[in-house]
């Protein structure tokens, strides 16, 4: 609704959009709500999963458009929010959005690379307000590297504090290392320093290709051998840190035989919402050009959720070609990522290529493996980063 609209006419779309929600067909609710707060952000990552085209400050959602989404989403039987970017700690009003949402009843997740607004005082602070857990990220063991990589002098450094910071405040620690060619070769020691670092989670998540990844993916493709090496790796630390760190272990799709089970399937049981309002299947779908993403400005969260067009488009099986229509995975897989098939294939609705019975399988993963082969490029960055003038 606009400003201009009068109220009798409000009120009369308010009721048409409630009955709206209630004819529609029973849809689960999701799980949780990934919040991105903003696109800014203190690093530069070259694997960055955000648009191409970013939103700027101006256009992003304000507190109070962001407390009407939280109720909302409680109010459709959500339990969790991940506050996320960019970097979601850029946001002024971070520690009222917490505190929103906790009062609501939300479980209170930070995905964060740290940022200059970040420090003890602030996570102490956020804590107090609700916050119940913190997943940082990683570019390396080796701080050269890792600034490199995160295109941040500095960086590093920061993230090692902030570490500590969590911790300090009492807050739940999860590791998220983004592995890679350039990077793989130090997974033992990423291991042990999220053990170090008193982390109760590990992510070992391969770069996955999509947005500016895409960009970079023969500066990050690992080869099998590298892969097949740190699997080992991973496999043989789960068992020795049982019950100390829980490892999770994503590999790149494009070694796999069979797709992932991308966001529990399209608008099933995952929201996004971008920093302009933007409700989405998953924090890529923006890449799909054919779809057409309606606002939480205009609509309620629920009326999305069970009305838009582009969360129907994918949902569900009906929708599928074969192979996948006739696949006895149909709903287990749910066809894999729809943006990484329009990505690699220019048509969101053909099979995912990480599917082995997809007819692109073959050829994708023999380029990537060419690519992983050859000499890594430099890596093309977005240049915006930061320099973080580390406190001791």
């Amino acid at each position: 609704m606009t400003e201009s609209t009068s109220k009798g006419t409000s009120e009369t779309a308010d009721q048409s959009e409630s009955a709206a929600v209630m004819a529609a067909p029973a849809i689960e609710a999701p799980l949780a709500i990934l919040a991105e707060l903003t696109h800014r952000c203190s690093f530069q990552c070259p694997y960055c999963s955000n648009p191409l085209e970013m939103e700027k400050k101006e256009k992003e959602l304000d507190t109070k458009t962001w407390c009407r989404v939280i109720d909302e989403a409680v109010e459709m039987g959500m339990h969790q929010i991940h506050f996320s970017g960019g970097e979601p700690t850029l946001r002024d009003d971070l520690e009222q959005l917490v505190e929103h949402a906790t009062q609501a009843g939300l479980y209170c997740n930070l995905i964060t690379a740290s940022s200059p607004r970040l420090d003890e005082d602030r996570l102490r602070r956020l804590g107090e307000l609700g916050l119940e857990h913190v997943q940082l990220s990683f570019d390396d063991v080796e701080a050269e590297n890792a600034n490199r990589i995160g295109g941040a002098k500095g960086g590093h450094e920061r993230k090692l504090l902030t570490a500590a910071w969590v911790k300090a405040c009492g807050l739940p620690l999860t590791v998220n290392a983004v592995m890679h060619r350039q990077n793989i070769h130090h997974i033992k020691e990423m291991i042990d320093m999220a053990v170090e670092l008193g982390a109760a989670r590990l992510e070992v998540a391969q770069v996955q290709y999509y947005g500016w990844a895409l960009k970079n993916r023969a500066a990050f493709i690992p080869t099998p051998a590298q892969l097949d090496k740190t699997t080992k790796i991973v496999e043989e630390a789960r068992e020795r840190l049982k019950g100390k760190l829980v490892i999770d272990y994503v590999i790149p799709d494009y070694y796999a035989k069979r797709p992932k089970v991308c966001m529990g399937g399209w608008g099933r049981r995952f929201v996004n919402i971008s920093p302009s309002g933007l409700a989405l299947p998953c924090h890529a779908a923006e890449t799909i050009p054919e779809l057409e993403f309606d606002s939480v400005k205009d609509h309620s969260l629920a009326w999305i959720w069970e009305n838009s067009p582009a969360f129907q488009r994918f949902r569900g099986t009906d929708w599928m070609p074969d192979p996948c229509r006739s696949c006895d995975r149909k709903e287990i897989d749910w066809g894999g990522c729809r943006c990484q098939a329009y990505a690699l294939t220019g048509d969101a609705a053909n099979t995912d290529p990480a599917c082995e019975l997809s007819p692109f399988h073959e050829k994708i993963f023999g380029m990537a493996e060419k690519e992983a082969e050859e000499e890594a490029p430099e890596f093309i960055y977005r240049r915006f980063g930061v320099t973080f003038n580390t406190p001791h």
